[in-house]
């Protein structure tokens, strides 16, 4: 029989839910998506997330990403939600919504990343993995033979006198007007920088931009090898259910 999990994606604009056959990485029968309520309050957020579950008619356990840095199941920051978040027990709050059943919480990147590294495009990689996720800024996950360490913030890192965000994320790109090559070069800047100091084996490039990766993956120069990301917007519903899984809490 296939083991199934539930995954839910919390993001700025959209909830996404969905049954994940574990094994695979694919969604089973159809995405749930609800629109994030406005304002994004904790509560709001949390009932979004119950009626999700209840159009899936899903009992088992739940694992819930945040776009956050999540430790001990408490929101420590708060990207594109209210920031009534931070400070709030994520964990507590999402479980008794559900009745009390078991609920993993953890930061979207490292979803993604726990996603791409068993299932994605780091499936069969050895060794240090990062995902980096190129969007509105740039989001991190770093696993080493599948074992996350959580709430890298790599996007926030100084290179050349700027945050790494601040030269590479895709924004960037979008708003400087560059070329494809013109903005590649800044990001094997800071993929320089990243491997400098550790010396990954594999990065998988994520975001939106992956889907034109031919346009711009060629171009890098940095030395260690990039991919672009296989599960693209499924990989937090996919890597939630995953974590809540193999009962990762960060």
């Amino acid at each position: 029989m296939t083991k199934t999990g539930f995954g839910v994606d919390v993001g700025g604009s959209g909830v996404k839910g969905g049954v994940v056959n574990l094994e695979t990485g694919q969604l089973v029968g159809d995405r749930i998506k609800l629109l994030t309520p406005q304002p994004s309050t904790p509560e709001a957020v949390a009932e979004t997330v119950a009626e999700i579950i209840r159009q899936a008619e899903w009992n088992g356990p739940v694992g819930i990403t945040l776009p956050s840095v999540v430790t001990g199941g408490v929101a420590r920051s708060a990207a594109n939600i209210d920031k009534k978040w931070i400070g709030t027990d994520a964990r507590a709050l999402f479980s008794d919504a559900l009745g009390g059943r078991l609920v993993t919480v953890l930061n979207d990147a490292d979803a993604a990343g726990i996603a791409e590294d068993a299932l994605g495009a780091g499936k069969d990689a050895k060794g240090v993995v990062i995902l980096l996720t190129f969007g509105t800024g740039i989001g991190s996950a770093i696993l080493h033979n599948g074992v996350l360490l959580p709430n890298t913030e790599f996007g926030h890192m100084e290179v050349d006198g700027k945050e790494a965000e601040h030269r590479a994320a895709s924004s960037v790109k979008e708003k400087k007007d560059q070329s494809y090559k013109e903005w590649a070069g800044e990001v094997s800047r800071v993929l320089t920088r990243f491997e400098n100091l550790l010396w990954p084996d594999l990065f998988i490039a994520g975001g939106g931009i992956s889907r034109k990766n031919e346009k711009w993956i060629p171009h890098l120069t940095n030395r260690t090898p990039v991919v672009p990301a296989a599960l693209l917007n499924t990989a937090g519903i996919v890597g939630a259910a995953l974590a809540v899984e193999t009962g990762i809490a960060p």
